[in-house]
């Protein structure tokens, strides 16, 4: 993923608390040891019906949002298992961002391990409503709902996690700073 400063696009809604990291990548999926191929089945159990179908009342399955690179989740998202495929298959779905009322400790440390994002503001969560356009500015830690042109914050995305973000999660800038890459 490339580093953003700032983002633009209609928020995919996400009004559930303590989103598991089951529920974002179950754990069926990870009998691999590549890390490809995850973000076909992100929220599988919500997205698909038992027959393989899309489930058509998921938001992620509805437009504007099935390319949605912005979610907006609310309290405990993340929370669950230490596994850093929920981000990863995050990423690989096209998100670029999560914003959240909070996040589970460890779903915020693999989050920028691996690249991905994320910003806490309940009050950003609490403003912003379905299909809203919303901007993201990591630099500033601003969140805008450009629908209604109010303005929410949020912790600043520090430097060093911006250079996470940039090189593409942990792995990949000691890589980089090592000359490996």
């Amino acid at each position: 993923m490339d580093k953003f400063t700032t983002l633009t696009g209609v928020a995919a809604p996400m009004p559930m608390q303590n989103i598991d990291t089951d529920k974002v990548i179950p754990a069926r999926f990870l009998k691999t040891i590549k890390r490809t191929g995850l973000g076909v089945h992100l929220f599988d159990a919500l997205r698909y019906q038992k027959d393989g179908s899309e489930n058509p009342d998921f938001v992620l399955n509805q437009e504007p949002y099935r390319h949605a690179e912005i979610i907006i989740a609310y309290e405990n998202f993340g929370c669950g298992s230490s596994r850093e495929h929920a981000p990863i298959a995050i990423k690989a779905a096209g998100v670029s961002c999560v914003v959240a009322k909070n996040f589970a400790r460890i779903f915020y440390r693999n989050s920028f391990n691996t690249g991905l994002p994320i910003f806490e503001s309940a009050e950003a969560v609490d403003g912003i409503k379905e299909g809203d356009e919303v901007e993201v500015d990591a630099n500033r830690g601003i969140i805008r709902n450009l629908t209604t042109n109010k303005e929410f914050t949020s912790m600043p995305v520090p430097a060093f996690m911006q250079e996470l973000i940039a090189a593409g999660g942990l792995m990949a800038y000691t890589k980089k700073k090592a000359g490996l890459s």
